[in-house]
């Protein structure tokens, strides 16, 4: 957890655009981060044998069926930010900052590769990919702007520390990113359609078309892995891929629980948005992911339980300072360690099978 996070938590609003800037570029565990690979490996990816498949996603998204979404109409309905309770804005505020960063993270890489690629399948398979999510980035930052604390997109380009990951990683990395980003949107749209009177803002009015881009999105990255069977199929890969999974669902656990008042505003159970969100994400990934999560294991809850304590321990040591908090910062990072590892350890399950054909459509 960071300052900004505990700054949230306590009820204290960003008073302007440079505060809501500063949130967006720090880079910690909890962080949505910016990326970049090795570019000239993945401009040298072939979807032959992905062919058919790969020609009629690119189809699909060139059709560009989103087109006009991401406008406000009659439905957009501006909040009182002023007469709002100051720990949801504060909450609110912090989850419209941290879904406007990774949105825009994936645009810088998409665009990158685009920029850098002559592959032409890669090409404009990222260039289309960045149009999405720069759509979705300035839609939320629309949004901020509403409340005075837009993200300036320019600036957090340049000061955001970027992340180096081998391609595979990012296919691993950002693959779970979209699946999961669409279960969460997708969950939270379809409690507000049941309970329109818990709808705090109306950005989620427009969750359902635009969760649909992040499963296309999640769809291409499945396929890239597809062009070369040992990124899913061998030892040492399946367990990266176990890695990332226990790394992914953690993490978004973790953050959930740091917005209770923006969980209780909308009336969703923080426990049962988890389960619900991470049984989407895990069934979705078993489309292309040879191993999935047990979920059901009883050590799989206590040990986020574990984990989700040393980091509020940790984060507590960090604020405290001094040599106190240096050695609880250290202690408070071995239970975590412990507890990821307990988590990294529950048996897999690895009985369903992975069609030929594995693409999917949304159906939550």
């Amino acid at each position: 957890m960071n300052a900004h996070t505990d700054v949230n938590a306590a009820g204290i609003i960003p008073e302007n655009s440079d505060d809501s800037t500063a949130m967006a570029t720090e880079t910690t565990l909890l962080d949505p981060r910016f990326y970049t690979t090795d570019f000239d490996e993945m401009d040298k990816i072939d979807v032959t044998p992905v062919r058919k498949e790969w020609d009629e996603m690119i189809a699909a998204m060139s059709a560009d069926p989103n087109k006009g979404h991401f406008k406000k109409n009659d439905e957009w309905n501006t909040p009182d930010w002023e007469a709002m309770d100051p720990k949801l804005k504060a909450e609110l505020i912090d989850f419209l900052v941290s879904s406007l960063t990774a949105e825009f993270s994936g645009c810088v890489l998409y665009k990158e590769m685009k920029r850098r690629g002559n592959n032409p399948d890669i090409c404009a398979l990222f260039q289309l990919m960045a149009r999405d999510e720069a759509r979705h980035a300035g839609f939320i930052n629309d949004a901020l702007r509403e409340a005075g604390v837009a993200v300036n997109l320019g600036f957090l380009t340049k000061a955001k520390k970027y992340t180096y990951f081998r391609p595979k990683f990012i296919y691993y990395a950002t693959y779970l990113s979209e699946k999961i980003g669409y279960a969460r949107y997708i969950t939270i749209y379809r409690h507000l359609e049941k309970n329109p009177d818990k709808m705090i803002h109306p950005i989620f009015k427009w969750f359902e078309n635009w969760c649909n881009d992040e499963f296309s999105h999640g769809e291409a990255f499945a396929l890239l892995m597809k062009t070369d069977p040992k990124l899913t199929n061998s030892f040492v890969n399946k367990l990266w891929i176990r890695f990332f999974l226990v790394a992914v669902f953690s993490v978004m656990c973790i953050r959930d629980h740091l917005r209770p008042e923006f969980h209780k505003a909308l009336g969703i159970d923080i426990d049962w948005y988890d389960r619900e969100v991470l049984r989407k994400t895990s069934d979705i990934s078993k489309q292309i992911f040879p191993v999935a999560i047990d979920l059901e294991n009883p050590r799989w809850e206590k040990n986020l339980l574990k984990l989700r304590q040393a980091s509020a321990a940790m984060d507590a040591a960090r604020r405290k300072g001094g040599i106190a908090g240096a050695f609880g910062k250290v202690g408070a990072g071995a239970r975590a360690g412990l507890a990821f590892a307990s988590l990294y350890l529950i048996p897999v399950k690895t009985d369903h099978v992975i069609e030929e054909d594995s693409r999917m459509v949304p159906s939550y």
